[in-house]
């Protein structure tokens, strides 16, 4: 066979190639955009509702000894602790597994240490309104009344302390030096907080949850008392509470270090590092099931616990209130709590995650009952431990405070105007929007699809179908959940879900800016570059095989090989990026300073390949006024050319090159 016969079934296979990666990433891409559901719920037969069991000390134990040891094996978590409280006492709580795998140590309820995460977080509102109740603090004044530094006021307003409470400052999602690996030190709290993120929404407008926000909170609250942020908190909640075993200080004191669980990859016993969440008050809290359930019953009595009133009770009652909701009829958001309201009761809490440990805090506030779970494992499938916490407290809910029977969900007339009206592309509006790290949006981002039967498919929460049963208002077809859309001058403004609370919403975003045209694109740019690389040694050493003279001469010659140079650059900048989020999805810690050398690396990289993007273009259309060229080297010309196109379309949409390295 001769040498042009060869580059010829060469370069029809990588067409083929090609060809394959686009139509594989359009067809999995929009049907999977998530890398996992939200939840999973219990589906409710309408048939199947039932009186409650008596919620007892004898009854709840054997309800979580029934639940926990399977759950804990099915999901291959090392350990856990679960705490009930009921009408101002403690009526069970146990640990199950092991706090140290090495040494077999039990989990001990009072004692093990836990990282509750983002609970963290009520602590810090808590003090919030224990200064506000005090008059040191107004939740409707400009946050920069309170600060060292200014937050730039933007789009007219400022931002609030309320704003900060109910997660609608606006700020768009911020990850560097949120965890720094142990055994470093934490970095002081002013140095995170004069590192604003950009406010990407009006003050009050969008919900989006920010770990920045709370942050920012704690700082005010140590600038306002005076003391440092974790001796406020152990000076006005922990000590009132008789919280002795918890703490806001990292690495632990020596006192409390014996006594923190250690957390772990699985229950096979990899071991994870200790956590240092620079923005602390957002979620360096570690504290013991014990600890936790006085800290529940304080809030369940309104402030008060064991004769000391660490709030008001009028503050308490106001800070469990509604005091945002974005997506009526669905639960509001509370001052720091979100509300979870289900089966006719109103309850409040919030869930938290680090690298090792996920917890979960409710507060049933009409029953005087409570339950707090923490894991310290991420266990073998991270949504199967996410789900655990969720899986336990449906059933918890479902036998304790069942619901009433679920009629039958019946579609409207309007049920397909208003599917196709709302089907499309949606990204979460806790997202990061001006530097590299909205490359994560692609991973997040939600489609929902309208079924033949006029009902709704929405992956992200893994529902197949959701009815329409009151003017955009769509329920599950066998369970509870609701999903809502809230419309602006006749077009959706976003989409909500009690699947999640209050604390960001879904916004449509258009197709040719959506994860189901980019991924694609991705895919094939990537592929394309690829081929165009390999082919590159390949053509060579069959020229070598077949002793063909190298067929281009003066310019053309030149611009080939430009042309690969520019492509090797682009595939190094293309590797680089997915190797580097790749690793800091597994891990924030690589969210840090301490690679901003590797981003400029990365970013310098993309630049260069984005510039150098005119070589190829160049190519191509000289190459086209080359009438002796073969047909199928225009074409591998003109893939190459609109690779280079949309790596260009990648380094600007994406952000990949910024001024600033605070993201």
């Amino acid at each position: 066979m001769s040498f042009r016969a060869v580059c010829g079934r060469i370069i029809a296979l990588a067409g083929l190639s090609i060809a394959i990666a686009v139509l594989t990433a359009s067809a999995t891409v929009p049907t999977n955009l998530a890398p996992r559901p939200i939840s999973v719920s219990v589906p409710t037969n309408p048939e199947s509702a039932h009186p409650p069991a008596p919620l007892t000390r004898e009854d709840a134990e054997a309800f979580l000894d029934g639940f926990f040891p399977q759950a804990l094996a099915r999901a291959d978590i090392a350990g856990a602790v679960v705490v009930v409280v009921k009408d101002g006492r403690v009526l069970v709580e146990k640990g199950y597994g092991y706090s140290d795998l090495e040494s077999r140590k039990p989990v001990d309820p009072v004692t093990t240490m836990f990282r509750p995460g983002s609970i963290s977080k009520l602590f810090t509102w808590t003090s919030v309104m224990q200064l506000v109740e005090r008059g040191k603090l107004d939740l409707n004044r400009d946050v920069n009344d309170y600060l060292d530094f200014r937050i730039p006021e933007s789009f007219g307003k400022p931002v609030t302390l309320r704003n900060l409470v109910t997660h609608t400052a606006g700020f768009e999602e911020h990850l560097k030096g949120l965890m720094v690996p142990y055994p470093s030190k934490p970095v002081p709290l002013r140095t995170m907080a004069i590192r604003p993120p950009r406010t990407i929404y009006p003050p009050g407008a969008i919900p989006a949850y920010s770990n920045y926000g709370a942050s920012l909170a704690g700082y005010i609250v140590a600038r306002t008392s005076g003391e440092p942020f974790p001796d406020y908190v152990a000076r006005h909640i922990f000590a009132p509470l008789g919280m002795t075993h918890s703490s806001f200080v990292q690495p632990l004191p020596p006192s409390l270090a014996p006594d923190m669980s250690k957390g772990y990859a699985t229950a096979d016993g990899k071991e994870l590092p200790f956590d240092i969440i620079s923005l602390s008050p957002a979620g360096a809290l570690s504290a013991s099931g014990d600890d936790m359930a006085r800290f529940m019953i304080a809030h369940l009595h309104n402030g008060a616990y064991g004769g000391v009133q660490i709030l008001k009770p009028e503050t308490a009652r106001f800070m469990h209130a509604g005091a945002n909701q974005p997506s009526p009829p669905l639960p509001p958001m509370a001052l720091g709590f979100y509300h979870e309201d289900r089966n006719g009761h109103t309850i409040i809490g919030h869930d938290g995650d680090v690298d090792a440990f996920h917890s979960s805090l409710h507060l049933i506030l009409d029953a005087d009952a409570g339950v707090f779970l923490s894991v310290n494992s991420d266990g073998k499938n991270e949504s199967l431990t996410s789900n655990t916490r969720t899986l336990f407290f449906d059933a918890f809910m479902n036998r304790y405070f069942p619901p009433p029977p679920l009629a039958v969900a019946k579609p409207i007339a309007t049920a397909a105007a208003d599917g196709a009206s709302v089907s499309g592309y949606y990204e979460i509006s806790r997202r990061s929007e001006t530097t590299f790290a909205r490359l994560a949006n692609l991973a997040l981002s939600v489609r929902v699809v309208q079924n033949k039967d006029g009902s709704l498919s929405v992956p992200f929460i893994n529902n197949e179908h959701w009815v329409e049963i009151a003017p955009l208002l769509w329920r599950e077809a066998h369970d509870r959940h609701r999903l809502v859309a809230v419309m602006e001058n006749g077009r959706v403004k976003w989409l909500s879900s009690d699947y999640f609370p209050a604390i960001f919403v879904l916004q449509p975003v258009p197709f040719l800016l959506s994860a189901g045209f980019q991924l694609p694109l991705m895919a094939a740019t990537f592929a394309v570059l690829m081929l165009t690389l390999l082919l590159w040694p390949a053509k060579a050493m069959l020229r070598w095989r077949y002793a063909s003279p190298f067929p281009l001469r003066d310019w053309s010659a030149r611009f080939y090989r430009w042309t690969r140079i520019v492509v090797l650059i682009d595939v190094l900048a293309f590797a680089g990026w997915a190797i580097f989020l790749a690793a800091a999805s597994a891990s924030l810690q690589y969210f840090d300073a301490r690679y901003d050398s590797l981003v400029r690396v990365l970013q310098g990289l993309s630049l260069l390949g984005a510039a150098g993007s005119i070589v190829p273009l160049i190519a191509f259309f000289a190459g086209l006024r080359e009438l002796e060229r073969p047909w199928w080297t225009k074409m591998t010309d003109g893939f190459v050319a609109l690779a280079a196109l949309a790596v260009v379309w990648f380094v600007i949409y994406d952000r990949l090159v910024t001024v600033s390295l605070n993201y």
